[in-house]
């Protein structure tokens, strides 16, 4: 069984960089699954913690997008891909998924919902978020963290 190291290594080979190479990136494709939400979750944590940066809120915002991806994005047979990277003092998580036909948008669930608060969390979690759609049919919904200096 492989583990979140073993992960890790494998991905860093077979991710081409999406910003400059100065500046510390991650990027990753996943499943569009609970299985790779999840793991998007565990492998942002993991490299977070190798740039000494804060794990908490930012994996909760991972989580949030990743099942966001995985529930409202999902295209059969299509990954999402999770990318995080550092510009000064902000960190920008983006998650990007194949279905731009449907633009996420934060909604009050109804008392007795057991679902759709993730972008309400996200929104009170994060310094500045938002949606960038893609040459079609990708969107990329980012958010942003202040980091402490």
């Amino acid at each position: 069984m492989a583990t979140l190291s073993d992960v890790n290594q494998e991905t860093a080979e077979t991710t081409a960089p999406l910003v400059d190479t100065d500046v510390p990136h991650f990027s990753v494709l996943l499943s569009s699954t609970p299985r790779g939400a999840r793991l998007a979750r565990l492998l942002a944590a993991d490299q977070l913690r190798a740039w000494e940066l804060p794990v908490e809120t930012a994996s909760h915002i991972v989580a949030e997008l990743a099942a966001n991806a995985v529930t409202h994005g999902r295209v059969p047979g299509r990954s999402f891909r999770l990318t995080l990277y550092v510009v000064g003092g902000t960190l920008r998580i983006e998650v990007t998924d194949t279905r731009s036909d449907r633009r996420p948008e934060p909604r009050e669930p109804g008392t007795d919902a057991e679902s759709g608060r993730g972008l309400l969390l996200v929104e009170a979690l994060a310094d500045r978020w938002g949606v960038a759609e893609e040459r079609f049919p990708r969107k990329t919904v980012w958010a942003e963290l202040r980091l402490p200096s």
